[in-house]
């Protein structure tokens, strides 16, 4: 098979989706890797260290596309690239359909066979090419919030960890999955006051059992998210309905209880935000003002750490990379149900049921 790794091209994205231990394991195993010319730059990876380890250096992302049986990315095809997606060929990436119905579209009449990251979920149930991307966000989510807390990027200038004789930061998260379990945890290490939100109370429990004295979890209802906004310096989103749009647990009449330039955090907004004011930012704009409440809405916050997101990516994509390349997309998604939960969409048809109800779709059977 011809694997084929384009430069992504996504406003402020830094990672890239195969390092060069990927490179040798598929060329060892027969197959032909494309990366294009700069692709691992933003990751610290040169070229030279490609070419080491078996891989085929191409000048432009046209000839990757053009000659790829599959291609392998970190974020989702971009409009520049939507022309270049052909019937028959596989594209294994994070696409996060259910925000993007011009990008579904797209997909749906390039004929490919798009397996999305963001659904292979594995037999104990979790999301293994999420998990440590939702890590990194999580983490991030804190320290980038301890910057618009201060008030050169308008926000109220208050320090997270307060100081002697000066109390911390009250810190929200709502949602207590992978992203705001990892926020939490952060937060109450710089010494905050945490507040974690979830309606699974098995998952409140040991969030309960693990954490410091400094996080307190609480039942997600209406009234207690509301009670938490009124108490907050930094909210968290955290929501994930894997495949699915995010919910809006808070609405624009809510940031009227919250504290003035109060910071939202909105993790989820790569399906959509879980807060109804969201819309997506960029690295280079990530704020906007709403309501007086600072709002960061970047749907690629990894990006920003590249060199760190792309090692932790790869590490879990590589394995189902080298299945599907080594046994061809069908026989791997007829023999892994864990591929088989990815195929978003194959051959014109909506194959993932939650992307299918969000845009009123039939959904189709992924094989």
């Amino acid at each position: 098979m011809i694997v084929g790794v384009p430069k992504e091209v996504k406003q402020d994205e830094y990672r890239v989706a195969m390092v060069p231990a990927g490179v040798e394991e598929l060329t060892r195993a027969g197959h032909t890797v494309l990366i294009q010319a700069g692709a691992g730059s933003g990751s610290g990876i040169g070229d030279e260290l490609y070419v080491a380890n078996g891989a085929q250096i191409v000048a432009t992302d046209a000839e990757v596309w053009a000659r790829a049986d599959m291609i392998v990315k970190v974020k989702e095809p971009m409009r520049d690239e939507w022309p270049r997606m052909r019937a028959g060929q596989t594209v294994f990436t994070y696409f996060h359909f259910a925000a993007d119905r011009a990008l579904t579209d797209a997909v749906i009449q390039s004929g490919i066979t798009a397996i999305a990251y963001e659904t292979i979920r594995d037999a104990k149930g979790t999301l293994p090419l999420l998990t440590p991307m939702s890590e990194v966000a999580g983490r991030m989510s804190i320290q980038e919030g301890a910057k618009y807390l201060e008030r050169p990027f308008d926000g109220r200038g208050i320090l997270l960890a307060g100081v002697p004789g000066v109390p911390p930061a009250t810190v929200s998260v709502i949602g207590a999955g992978v992203v705001g379990a990892n926020a939490a945890r952060v937060a109450a290490g710089l010494g905050a006051n945490v507040f974690i939100l979830d309606v699974n109370l098995d998952r409140l429990r040991y969030i309960d059992d693990v954490m410091p004295q400094n996080v307190t979890t609480v039942f997600s209802n209406r009234l207690n998210i509301l009670d938490c906004l009124r108490h907050s310096d930094l909210v968290i989103g955290a929501v994930l309905i894997p495949g699915a749009k995010a919910p809006h647990l808070v609405r624009r009449e809510d940031l009227k209880v919250m504290q003035p330039r109060a910071v939202v955090i909105d993790v989820a907004i790569d399906q959509g935000g879980c807060f109804e004011t969201s819309r997506p930012t960029t690295h280079a704009k990530p704020t906007y003002i709403v309501d007086d409440i600072v709002h960061y809405c970047v749907t690629n916050m990894p990006g920003a750490v590249g060199r760190t997101s792309t090692y932790a990516l790869t590490n879990v994509t590589l394995p189902y990379a080298l299945q599907l390349a080594n046994k061809g997309p069908e026989r791997a998604v007829r023999e892994n149900p864990a591929l088989r939960e990815g195929v978003n969409v194959r051959a014109g048809k909506v194959t993932n049921q939650p992307v299918a109800e969000t845009f009123g779709l039939e959904c189709a059977p992924a094989l």
